[in-house]
């Protein structure tokens, strides 16, 4: 078996249109989730530039640097945790990604950091923005609802953050006509 290290899947579908690459290659999959699958084959039975090339048609990259495959896995739990897990948990960022990674926050930080030039701090508030921006499109929760289920302290503080980021009230961005927003894996400073 093998684990191949996956760049920009961010979704369900993500996850989906890799699955039929592999399958298109006749490679079978026994587990694949958001960054990463697992081959049941051994790695020279798998023309990696034919793979690489075909997941890069469907906005894909492989990654085989370990230190951008460590950036990649701390993207794709922040992902996970902001838009696909519900409301927020209780336990500090900084916890959930060294418990996730099997590695020491202060590690994953500087590493982040040096690779992506931002921090994970930084990186995780543009996700929550970008959340926040999908929940306002959708109209269904309050924003006391969604600042709870973000974990932000308060409205305030959502608000705040929200300005500062993108240099526009909550207010105002409600009233767009079109309300502009990033795909998940292009969200960076």
């Amino acid at each position: 078996m093998i684990k191949i290290s996956i760049k920009n899947m961010v979704c369900r579908h993500c996850i989906e249109a890799a699955l039929g690459v592999f399958r298109d290659m006749n490679l079978e999959v026994t587990a694949i989730q958001l960054g990463e699958a697992t081959l049941k084959h051994y790695p020279r039975d798998i023309d990696f530039d034919q793979l690489a090339e075909r997941l890069r048609r469907k906005g894909f990259e492989l990654i085989e640097d370990r230190d951008k495959q460590i950036v990649e896995q701390i993207k794709t739990a922040v992902i996970q945790l902001i838009h696909h897990a519900g409301a927020m948990p209780e336990v500090k960022n900084s916890i959930f990604l060294s418990e996730k990674l099997g590695l020491s926050y202060a590690y994953l930080s500087k590493l982040f950091s040096k690779q992506e030039g931002i921090t994970i701090e930084k990186y995780i508030i543009l996700q929550k923005i970008e959340k926040v921006k999908e929940l306002i499109s959708y109209g269904e929760k309050s924003l006391s609802d969604v600042a709870w289920d973000l974990g932000y302290s308060s409205v305030q503080h959502l608000s705040s953050q929200f300005k500062s980021v993108t240099g526009m009230s909550v207010t105002d961005y409600k009233k767009l006509e079109v309300k502009p927003r990033r795909a998940l894996n292009e969200v960076e400073e």
